[in-house]
């Protein structure tokens, strides 16, 4: 069983960054892959990063392509949480954000088995 709970949302402007936070308990949470996904009001939830892991490998990052190149994904397994750095935020990453956590590495929220309540994001222009 894994609990997560996420942290770090806000009310910002476009242009800025935020750091979101899935703090999770759980004594095998290094092996599974925990993904970040979010959804706005009247849309489906999306995907929108993940960090897996791998015996004897790094671990593997993915990402959607709205957010490559402005959101960064990492783990810190001795504090159990997982980070999403969002840098050069803009209005159309405003959604409720949520960190899953899943024994395999997916795109598919179906794929997560464990859900955290969510944090919101609000970029205004």
């Amino acid at each position: 069983q894994v609990q997560l709970v996420e942290s770090g949302g806000g009310l910002v402007q476009a242009g800025v960054s935020l750091r979101l936070s899935c703090a999770a308990s759980g004594r095998t949470f290094s092996r599974y892959t925990v993904g970040w996904f979010r959804q706005a009001p009247g849309k489906e939830r999306e995907f929108v990063a993940a960090i897996s892991w791998s015996l004897g490998n790094p671990y593997y990052a993915d990402y959607a392509d709205s957010v490559k190149g402005r959101f960064t994904i990492s783990r810190d397994n001795a504090k159990n949480t997982v980070y999403l750095q969002m840098n050069s935020l803009k209005p159309e990453d405003t959604a409720n954000y949520y960190c899953a956590a899943g024994a395999t590495r997916s795109y598919y929220s179906h794929d997560y088995d464990y859900w955290g309540q969510g944090t919101q994001v609000t970029v205004s222009s």
